[in-house]
């Protein structure tokens, strides 16, 4: 009995540690973009305008290096795009117990310089994060992953579109980016 005990405990430890040391791998895709820094957020954008008709609007661009910056630090630059689609907002939104999830709206994905000076593109693993909460939320959530697939689906043969300089919250077209996190 006592062998099957200890076995049973080390079985629940490893678990932990393994848990522990993969965590961030399974809720977090990292992409390598074959585009700069600006370009690559502008491609996202455009692909996310592609698919108005699953509710996507684009709601902010934030580069959080830039209010490093103003404090005085130094950081590689960063780019927050932020989108929402109201196909998977609202069923969310509608329901007491699942309106604390608001916290994930926007949809947001960071496209990054690291220090190997190559630009990437960071997403939440969608359909992981929702079936956390439950099979209702991981539906609507997965819908969310599917659509960030095409967000980060690059046409070589396309020119690169015009960043869209929007302030979050709904600014306008144009209007300063003054980073934020």
């Amino acid at each position: 009995m006592l062998k099957y005990t200890i076995g049973f405990l080390v079985g629940i430890v490893a678990s932990l540690v393994l848990g522990w040391q993969f965590a961030g791998s399974l809720m977090f895709y990292e992409h390598e973009s074959p585009y700069g820094l600006e370009e690559t957020a502008a491609r996202i954008q455009s692909n996310i305008k592609t698919l108005s008709h699953n509710g996507w609007a684009l709601s902010g661009l934030r580069s959080p290096h830039k209010a490093v910056e103003a404090a005085g630090g130094t950081v590689l630059p960063v780019l927050l795009v932020e989108a929402c689609s109201i196909k998977y907002s609202k069923p969310l939104l509608k329901d007491d117990n699942t309106r604390i999830l608001s916290i994930l709206m926007p949809c947001t994905i960071a496209v990054y310089k690291k220090d190997d000076g190559k630009i990437y593109i960071g997403l939440m693993n969608a359909g992981l994060v929702g079936y956390l909460f439950g099979s209702k939320v991981g539906s609507i959530m997965q819908g969310v992953a599917d659509d960030q697939k095409i967000f980060i689906k690059f046409d070589d043969k396309k020119p690169a579109p015009p960043l869209i300089r929007t302030t979050p919250g709904g600014g306008k077209s144009g209007t300063e980016d003054t980073g934020g996190c």
